[in-house]
């Protein structure tokens, strides 16, 4: 019987140092049976760690975790048992067809699903009797999920699992996660792609230099910032801050290098003033977009940093 319990991941002040570097500060969050849970945050947030420190493969200097009911400092055969794993690298044999490969890692476990259903999951049925060194990047992803998945786990967790990707590649593994939770799989994955976060993720907990700084659903995160919209621009002239934020609309400005944004609860009020003002300090406005806001402002409003930084 699968563990019925609502919680299937439960971390609690989560610890790991390397000498005085402090790699995960004590971070602590749960996840619910059948969520897809993201890990955002840039290279070197931690985020790949902690992720580690959770299956076992790296032991936490402090801290908990219970994985499908399972605690895994004391019962990390039975962890391994309840979970897949994608990791950033994963070696597979080359020489080996995708059928092969697939049929070898089943061997390892007493149950296992039906490989040809599982191919066809993946998108790799026209793949099914090549060699994996043929495939392309995208494909040899799919392949390492289907083998985190040949023993039907309950917990799924990928580890940036589109970094390198091409788009088309990128978003047939969106569908196939997305699938996966239509099956009531529960993923954790981390990325540094906030459009990946927020397409995928019911919730999100934000990683920077080792510390969880936020966590929330991603409308939840974005509605944090007060405004719905942001206007960026960059500029000729003098301009300070403290005036921008007295325009009208004008929730809080932000600053990435040389562009300023301007989030706002009322985008039409704000071009309209902004626009007066600096006509009126005859300041050249260059660069002049608007968009709704994103998890990247969250990150900047947060930290001061864009994630496209790292």
């Amino acid at each position: 019987m699968r563990n019925q319990t609502e919680t299937m991941i439960e971390i609690k002040n989560l610890v790991k140092k390397y000498g005085s570097f402090t790699a995960v500060n004590g971070i602590g969050f749960s996840v619910n049976k059948g969520e897809i849970f993201g890990l955002l945050g840039p290279n070197g947030a931690g985020k790949s760690t902690t992720l580690e420190m959770m299956v076992g493969l790296r032991k936490p200097d402090t801290g908990s975790a219970i994985i499908g009911g399972f605690d895994i400092a004391k019962d990390l055969l039975k962890v391994k048992e309840v979970i897949g794993i994608q990791l950033q690298s994963t070696t597979l044999f080359e020489l080996l067809t995708v059928e092969e490969i697939l049929k070898l890692y089943a061997s390892f476990y007493q149950k296992n699903v039906l490989i040809p259903e599982l191919i066809e999951d993946m998108v790799l049925t026209e793949k099914t009797k090549s060699r994996v060194k043929t495939l392309s990047g995208g494909q040899k992803q799919r392949l390492a999920i289907a083998l985190a998945l040949v023993h039907d786990p309950w917990i799924l967790f990928l580890d940036e699992p589109t970094t390198g990707l091409d788009p088309q590649a990128r978003r047939t593994l969106w569908d196939i996660v997305l699938k996966l939770k239509e099956k009531g799989k529960t993923t954790v994955l981390t990325t540094h792609y906030m459009d990946e976060a927020q397409v995928l993720c019911d919730r999100i907990a934000i990683m920077d230099q080792g510390n969880l700084i936020a966590l929330d659903t991603p409308s939840g995160l974005i509605k944090s910032l007060e405004s719905d919209s942001a206007v960026e621009f960059q500029y000729e002239g003098n301009l300070l801050t403290q005036e921008l934020e007295q325009l009208d609309g004008v929730k809080q400005v932000g600053k990435h290098k040389d562009t300023y944004v301007l989030y706002t609860d009322n985008l039409q009020e704000t071009l309209i003033t902004l626009i007066q003002f600096t006509s009126e300090k005859q300041i050249q406005l260059t660069n002049l977009q608007t968009r709704t806001s994103t998890l990247e402002d969250v990150f900047i409003h947060m930290t001061g940093r864009s994630l496209r930084e790292e």
